[in-house]
Parts: C-alpha cells; sequence; structure tokens
C-alpha cells in the first residue's frame, strides 16, 4: 500500500474542514496494522491507534480555517511518509518515547548518580 500526494486545497468552511480531518484520520486508523508489520514495531495495533488518536485530540479545540488546514497538509506529509516507509523507525519510536523512557533526573545529585554533567 502507497500513499499518494494530495493536492493541498483551502476548505471553504468548517464543515468541509472536518469532512477532511475525519478522512485523514480514518486512513490513518485504517493503516495502522500496516505501519507495524511495515515497521516490525514490537507494539501492538491498539497502541499505535490509540497513539493517533491522542495526536488527533491534541487538536480537537482548533476553530480557525487556515490552522485546520495546516495541520491537514501536515497530517497527510506525515502520513503520506509513513506508510511509504520514507522514515526510520526511530522516527515513529519518538511517538511512543515518553511512555516508554524513565523520567529524567531533575536535581544535581540525581544527574551526579547517573553520571550526566
Amino acid at each position: 500500500m502507497s500513499a499518494l500526494a494530495y493536492r493541498t486545497t483551502i476548505s471553504p468552511s468548517l464543515n468541509e474542514a472536518r469532512k477532511r480531518v475525519l478522512q485523514l484520520y480514518r486512513d490513518w486508523q485504517r493503516a495502522a496494522p500496516k505501519v507495524v508489520s511495515g515497521y516490525l514495531l514490537d507494539i501492538p495495533v491498539s497502541a499505535v491507534r490509540a497513539k493517533i488518536r491522542e495526536e488527533f485530540e491534541k487538536n480537537r479545540d482548533v476553530d480557525d480555517l487556515h490552522v485546520i488546514d495546516i495541520l491537514i497538509f501536515k497530517g497527510r506529509a506525515e502520513y503520506q511518509e509513513t506508510v511509504n516507509i520514507w522514515k526510520m523507525d526511530t522516527h515513529i519510536m519518538n511517538y511512543f518515547s515518553k511512555e516508554e523512557s524513565p523520567p529524567k533526573p531533575r536535581s544535581f545529585l540525581e544527574n551526579f548518580y547517573e553520571g550526566r554533567d
């Protein structure tokens, strides 16, 4: 499955932009199993789908039409790069690094014990 480039468009209304966002969201959700198998991720498909939903939820309250169009463009570009396997595994794993990485030390002594400056 390869993703073709979409033409950049300007949404005439919020309703039209909403339809485009939902289509992008559906495309991402449908591609989740292929992303897991294509990048040989050791993450369940359900976790990838949850992360996709989380990324879309970050921008749920955006109501400026121009900003929504830019976010759709960026989402389509990310989708194309991901589905066509143009990214490295580390790019994909950066989305999941917050949940899996241990908390960073904050004080001088914690940094010292960890061997950091």
